[in-house]
């Protein structure tokens, strides 16, 4: 009898676990880094970041966080929903233990952003080798305003703001008024934003991956649109632009918003949208999201149906982020 007991035990026990460990089998494995933003949003939006990419089907995703936190109070009931151990808010400051398993992943996305502290220089020389090794690396918005004096990093981004970036770190970078990259190499801070509003965001590049099949113009919900970005501007394919208010419409000059970065053998998909929550719920936004983790992981996108609800010229389109349970 108690020979039966152990044996049914084990039985559920064991195809409990191998249900477990074959659930995710065949999947994109992801790893979102965060903990320290200047963006409030940030513990709420790693979660839609999170659903967003398992409702596919395509994506197994784990959260990797730093025990130091920074700005998380706006949304601190969302931190527990990670799965990770509880952090200590308070100023940015250098977690020395933030060393996640990244060849473990096919991509990592970072949540980070302006004023995050430096990860831990073995951390930093782990992750430029994942990348440059064939890893793939997603930057979604103020993940670009990150970590200024790490070059390798500001080589991966392609261009940045903020953080004091200037002429030393690289020029602007835009698409001028001929409808061509432009590297401006002209003196200056680097990065700036008008108000947050809902912008059309164009497609520059319809043939890539990424952005094939969708509206070539589309209208985007409330966000910064940033200006004035630098960097290395190396490898950089520009995908989709904004018209920036803060310059002269007579320039004619467009902003990177989404783009792809070539680092060794690695991909990145780098985004400057997605502010704030309302900006995650832009169904241009989700798309985009989709498409460029999936991209950066495997150097194709299977997602080609443009969803229904997919905004217009004029008109944009969100959906109201309920948590799955």
């Amino acid at each position: 009898m108690i020979k039966k007991v152990v044996f049914t035990l084990f039985a559920v026990w064991f195809f409990t676990n191998m249900y477990s460990a074959n659930e995710g089998k065949g999947k994109i494995k992801v790893l979102i880094v965060d903990g320290q933003n200047n963006h409030n949003v940030w513990p709420k939006s790693t979660i839609m970041i999170k659903q967003y990419l398992e409702e596919t089907g395509l994506f197994q995703v784990d959260i990797a966080r730093t025990k130091y936190l920074y700005n998380s109070k706006r949304f601190s009931d969302w931190l527990e929903l990670a799965g990770v151990e509880e952090g200590v808010e308070g100023k940015p400051k250098t977690d020395p233990d933030f060393c996640p398993k990244f060849s473990q992943y096919d991509v990592v996305i970072s949540n980070f952003g302006y004023n995050a502290a430096p990860w831990p220089e073995k951390t930093q020389k782990k992750f430029e080798k994942y990348i440059r090794k064939g890893g793939g690396f997603v930057s979604v918005h103020a993940a670009d305003n990150s970590f200024p004096e790490w070059q390798a990093y500001n080589q991966m981004i392609g261009i940045g703001g903020w953080g004091g970036r200037t002429e030393k770190h690289g020029p602007y970078l835009y698409i001028d008024k001929n409808n061509k990259p432009k590297k401006d190499y002209t003196e200056g801070k680097g990065g700036r934003h008008g108000k947050r509003e809902d912008f059309v965001v164009t497609n520059y590049n319809n043939s890539h991956a990424i952005t094939q099949g969708l509206p070539k113009k589309w209208m985007h919900a409330n966000d910064e649109c940033y200006a004035f970005l630098r960097g290395p501007a190396e490898n950089v394919t520009i995908l989709s632009t904004a018209v920036s208010t803060l310059k002269k419409p007579e320039l004619e000059q467009k902003e990177p918003v989404v783009m792809t970065i070539d680092y060794g053998k690695g991909r990145v998909f780098h985004t400057t949208l997605g502010h704030d929550v309302e900006a995650f719920e832009c169904v241009g936004f989700i798309t985009l999201l989709k498409r460029g983790t999936e991209w950066a992981a495997t150097g194709n996108v299977t997602q080609k149906t443009v969803p229904a609800d997919f905004p217009t010229e004029t008109q944009k389109s969100t959906r109201y982020f309920e948590l799955k349970k």
